[in-house]
């Protein structure tokens, strides 16, 4: 199998023969929706061969391609009636300049409309009947005289229009001026006033239909006067999985990959896809999870041509994906809502999506919790759940990628020194590698604790340890890391499991599970319990209590982990912490069995 990572062009995807899950069946639904629709997913989610795809079937210069280009695939075997019946303009505003003066922005974007409509002519020279003006400083007008030739002929207009959205991004992402974005969208600013000229358009005038994708709904308010025509069809269930890929669908090209021979397990592979890069889900009526499609060609295409997993189970370019977590994480209590989302004890719970916000609010209004994880659900890292109490809407974490950037964002906020990494990096592949967990324990109490506790946070119990070991051992290169790991009989607090492509080298599949008492509750003072021993804290009745009731819990998810994983030397370790001041363990040959510390 050929496998179309990073590739967008339908026509060239088809032709070459590469791989492709045909969602050709949506046309009909999408054509009954409407006919100027809206349509968000996060970056890099397949929506840009979502439009080529339309692009293609609807082309009136594609009508001789579209045995070739549609006929192995379900709409080839029964089209509707308006395949290859429009022009087909697509406009993409990734494209389009979004630094400088406002002139030079303004500048840029009349030149990429101008140079797409000037194409467009030419692609279809033979359908004029009316010359065609293109002014060079004014798209507006140039659309207008192509509008007036369309209306000439008995074909209409297919706009697509890509990254709608591209310079409110370019806005929070860049920190680009305000005045910028004002000046393009506000009053009667260019952007604007082209959405109010496509309005216009699809009536009577020449456009019959229009198709927008973009990655989040900042825009929508600011250009509500403008174009207030769209029809918003991104949390629709019939379009839940427009764009990526079932369990089954991923299952289904493992297998058929693995049929010619190979050295992988197609169920192992599928496991860490699952655990990676499954997980989104956009509409409340869907029901299942979505694999991101970028990451899996990813995954599918190193497969294919090295017979091994990527090292690197995050593509780079996602990378960008941070930034956007950088930017929550600097907004008043952003922080807080970062470490609600990763902790996986409480998902973030919100009373309903924002559906439509603008520029102004993202930079002068309340940045509440909803509208927070509202824009961490529309940037791809968190996602639908379910609702909870009071019919409220629950957002999670969809899967560990997402939770890697997470696990970093935090990382650098609360060790941003070289020397400390360079420290816990160490202490941590002394616990992959031997077992052993006393200098990462040193670490946590001599100077992590005091990082954390620091923190604005209302901490609860084994909240504040679970954190410390999650951010310190999250290392996606080696681990499958997850917290609240869920067994047959519960919630494992924190299990790294070993990838399957890892399993060469030497690191151990590891199970933590955390137990917290305050200091009241021992009736010692901080002193008291700095002073002593690990060995006298840890045969201190209430103490002991805590690690049997750890260690219970460590034989049971063990046993499930086992079991699911086929490991064969899964370390457990009971761990208690003694409010922010000290840590005892114990370490586990086998669930239930304790064994003496090193």
């Amino acid at each position: 199998m050929k496998f179309p990572y990073g590739l967008s062009d339908f026509g060239t995807l088809i032709q070459a023969g590469y791989w492709y899950q045909d969602r050709t069946d949506r046309i009909p639904l999408l054509e009954e929706r409407g006919r100027q629709l809206i349509f968000l997913r996060p970056r890099r989610f397949g929506k840009s061969l979502l439009l080529s795809l339309l692009e293609h079937y609807y082309d009136l210069n594609r009508a001789g391609d579209f045995a070739a280009l549609f006929g192995g695939l379900r709409i080839g075997r029964d089209p509707t009636p308006l395949h290859n019946q429009f022009f087909v303009m697509k406009w993409d505003f990734s494209l389009v300049k979004a630094q400088g003066e406002v002139h030079e922005i303004e500048a840029a974007l009349h030149r990429h409309l101008n140079d797409r409509m000037t194409n467009f002519v030419a692609d279809y020279a033979d359908y004029w009947t009316r010359p065609i003006a293109i002014c060079q400083d004014n798209a507006v007008s140039s659309l207008e005289s192509l509008l007036a030739a369309i209306r000439a002929t008995p074909h209409r207009l297919y706009l697509l229009i890509d990254e709608y959205d591209n310079f409110a991004n370019e806005v929070l992402m860049a920190g680009q001026g305000q005045g910028h974005y004002e000046s393009l969208l506000y009053g009667e600013g260019l952007l604007k006033t082209i959405f109010k000229a496509v309005k216009a358009a699809a009536g009577g005038l020449g456009l019959e239909r229009v198709f927008i994708t973009g990655v989040s709904p900042i825009v929508m308010s600011d250009m509500t006067s403008g174009y207030n025509v769209g029809e918003n069809i991104y949390l629709d269930a019939p379009f839940n999985d427009l764009c990526g890929f079932t369990e089954a669908e991923t299952a289904t090209v493992l297998t058929g990959m693995a049929a010619a021979g190979v050295t992988w397990s197609p169920v192992e592979a599928l496991e860490t896809m699952r655990t990676f890069y499954n997980g989104y889900r956009f509409s409340e009526d869907a029901a299942e999870g979505l694999y991101n499609p970028t990451l899996s060609l990813y995954f599918l295409k190193t497969l294919t041509r090295e017979g091994r997993y990527p090292r690197q189970l995050l593509d780079e370019n996602l990378a960008m994906d941070r930034n956007k977590l950088a930017y929550i994480a600097r907004l008043p209590q952003g922080e807080d809502l970062l470490v609600a989302a990763l902790s996986g004890d409480d998902q973030v719970v919100i009373p309903e999506l924002a559906r439509r916000f603008g520029v102004e609010d993202m930079l002068r209004a309340v940045k509440d919790q909803p509208f927070m994880a509202s824009l961490l659900y529309y940037f791809g890292v968190m996602t639908l759940a379910d609702r909870g109490v009071l019919g409220k809407l629950a957002l999670k974490v969809p899967n560990l990628v997402a939770r890697a950037l997470y696990v970093e964002r935090l990382r650098d906020l609360w060790l941003p020194g070289y020397e400390e990494r360079e420290t816990v990096q160490r202490v941590a592949e002394t616990l992959y590698l031997r077992g052993d967990l006393a200098p990462l324990c040193d670490f946590i109490e001599t100077r992590y604790f005091r990082v954390l506790s620091n923190r604005d946070y209302r901490w609860t119990n084994e909240l504040l340890v679970k954190f410390a070991f999650l951010t310190l051992l999250f290392d996606d290169r080696i681990y499958m890391a997850v917290s609240e790991l869920e067994t047959d009989r519960g919630y494992a607090d924190l299990a790294l499991i070993v990838r399957p492509d890892m399993r060469r080298y030497a690191a151990l599949d590891l199970l933590l599970e955390f137990k917290y008492l305050g200091l009241k509750d021992l009736g010692l003072t901080g002193e008291q319990v700095r002073t002593q021993s690990r060995e006298s804290l840890a045969a201190l009745p209430a103490v002991a209590a805590k690690l049997d009731e750890a260690a219970e819990q460590a034989r049971v998810y063990g046993a499930a982990l086992r079991r699911r994983h086929g490991l064969t030397d899964l370390r457990a370790c009971a761990v208690v912490a003694l409010g922010v001041e000290r840590l005892v363990w114990r370490a586990l040959t086998e669930p239930g069995r304790p064994a003496p510390a090193p």
